[in-house]
């Protein structure tokens, strides 16, 4: 009987046996991060497996204690042939990202499928734009086309930091964002200095971004449910959670995989995702989506990267708050004018009663950020 094998995967590192799991003839595997023994025992790596499961990946645990997502051989290939078929065809992937999370395997089968050997970028000491030029270089040497998959921030580094990364990054045909919301105004600066960016939605479930653009894959079907939670179909679902039927039924349902995220489509027919239901702020009995608050603040071009909560409130129920990260740590964004913007565009149920000016946005998983951590942090400021 095949069972679930927990594998280690170091920084800059891929997955060992990933070729053997997808065509049978090794065990599943689970990727986790270097002496994660207490994700490997709570998945329960070593006992047997369910069926048609190649790989499980472990969510990232944001609304609870991570859950095993069970994909089949089938699904990983059907994301990954239909991201070859949107991005113009096969080609020699860079992985830059952690290969214990979707994103990063999915780069694995890619390469897998193309039979191109990938690039690997070493993270051991972080991201780095240099080590990422050099890393960038040794792929785009190669014939054919070139691809690789970031999260924003690595992206607003490299185009801060300009020079030989972003040179290398201009080189690749397509480099895919996911991981978390690509800001408007960065996807802007992307492609005018001339990254064939393209953004990706999706996640663990579905096998990794299955909406690019705003647009689904080929096979995968979107849809909202009248509450306005988007809904996704097609080849690349996962078939479930490892030993946790309940879990399943709940979020598989008629061949269709129901999300905590709010969307909305465009009068063009794509897909905006507004935010995670749980992320949507109540104050004052008006609804309040962050994203659109981030969205205005982004745009500023002294903010680089901004986060928008709602905090508990005695009177309001909660009050809406935002961090912001400045784009010149010496010549910071001034909180009141952002506000103000704020409230002149959307109204004042949604101007932040308090911006707080921080460093940095604390992340966790691949790139996401920490809001838990961030909600404590700005709870310290009142």
């Amino acid at each position: 009987m095949r069972r679930l094998v927990a594998v280690e995967v170091v920084p800059g590192g891929t997955v060992e046996g990933l070729a053997r799991a997808l065509d049978g003839s090794g065990p599943a595997l689970l990727p986790i991060a270097p002496g994660d023994t207490a994700l490997a025992t709570a998945l329960h790596a070593g006992e047997p497996v369910e069926p048609d499961t190649a790989v499980v990946i472990a969510t990232s645990g944001s609304t609870g204690r991570a859950k095993g997502v069970r994909l089949s051989t089938a699904a990983l290939r059907a994301s990954a042939a239909a991201t070859h078929a949107r991005l113009g065809g096969p080609g020699r992937w860079l992985l830059a990202l952690s290969a214990h999370h979707i994103a990063g395997v999915q780069v694995l089968v890619r390469s897998l499928l193309a039979g191109r050997e990938p690039g690997v970028l070493d993270t051991s000491q972080g991201f780095r734009p240099d080590t990422f030029a050099t890393a960038a270089r040794a792929v785009l040497t190669s014939p054919g086309r070139h691809y690789t998959a970031l999260v924003p921030t690595q992206l607003v580094r490299l185009l801060a930091d300009g020079g030989a990364g972003l040179d290398a990054l201009r080189g690749f045909d397509g480099v895919l964002l996911g991981g978390a919301a690509t800001p408007d105004e960065l996807l802007d600066q992307a492609l005018t200095a001339g990254v064939a960016a393209v953004t990706t939605y999706g996640m663990s479930e579905t096998s990794g971004g299955c909406v690019y653009d705003g647009r689904p894959l080929d096979g995968v079907g979107v849809r909202l449910s009248d509450d306005g939670r988007i809904e996704l179909s097609g080849p690349t679902l996962a078939s479930g959670y490892r030993g946790d039927p309940d879990a399943t039924a709940a979020a598989f349902a008629d061949g269709w995989f129901h999300t905590n995220d709010l969307g909305r489509f465009e009068p063009d027919g794509r897909l905006t995702v507004l935010g995670r239901a749980d992320d949507m702020i109540i104050t004052g009995g008006v609804n309040v989506a962050p994203a659109l608050v981030e969205r205005v603040l982004c745009a500023e071009p002294d903010v680089l990267e901004a986060c928008v909560l709602g905090l508990p409130h005695a009177e309001w129920g909660q009050v809406v708050v935002a961090a912001v990260v400045p784009a010149d740590p010496v010549r910071p964004p001034v909180p009141e004018r952002l506000r103000e913007l704020v409230h002149a565009r959307l109204g004042g149920h949604f101007a932040p009663k308090r911006i707080t000016v921080v460093r940095a946005l604390p992340l966790r998983g691949p790139g996401k950020i920490d809001r838990r951590s961030l909600a404590e942090l700005l709870s310290g400021f009142q």
